[in-house]
């Protein structure tokens, strides 16, 4: 059993990492799907270019992380894009050069690839 100031040690080194979170909240987060089925529809390679892409040009705005299931089987490979104070978007049945056109047009120059949103897809 922990004494009383361990534990008083252990909350306020979390309540730091908490706050080092928050700092972060002005940061573009992007999503890849990488269960089973994203990895079986190509998601590896995306979530690799995007990374890699994000780093090369030093987009320190940028942070490049994979989820398990989406739950959208049948458009993968999805990713997301999380700005703060903005809708969510969602690209499906991304490939790598789907990825480098997203990053340029979307990350880079802030327009919404439409046509490769779930919003516009049919199957």
């Amino acid at each position: 059993m922990k004494s009383l100031e361990e534990l008083k040690a252990i909350r306020e080194r979390m309540q730091g990492k908490v706050g080092m979170r928050s700092e972060d909240a002005g940061q573009i987060r992007v999503i890849v799907g990488m269960a089973t089925c994203g990895i079986a529809s190509g998601a590896r390679p995306v979530l690799n270019i995007l990374s890699d892409e994000v780093q090369k040009r030093g987009m320190s705005n940028v942070v490049v992380t994979q989820t398990g299931c989406i739950g959208l089987c049948q458009y993968e490979p999805i990713v997301e894009v999380l700005e703060p104070g903005k809708e969510k978007v969602t690209y499906v049945k991304m490939n790598v050069d789907k990825a480098m056109e997203m990053l340029e047009q979307h990350l880079v120059r802030g327009h919404v690839l439409g046509k490769y949103t779930l919003n516009e897809t049919t199957l």
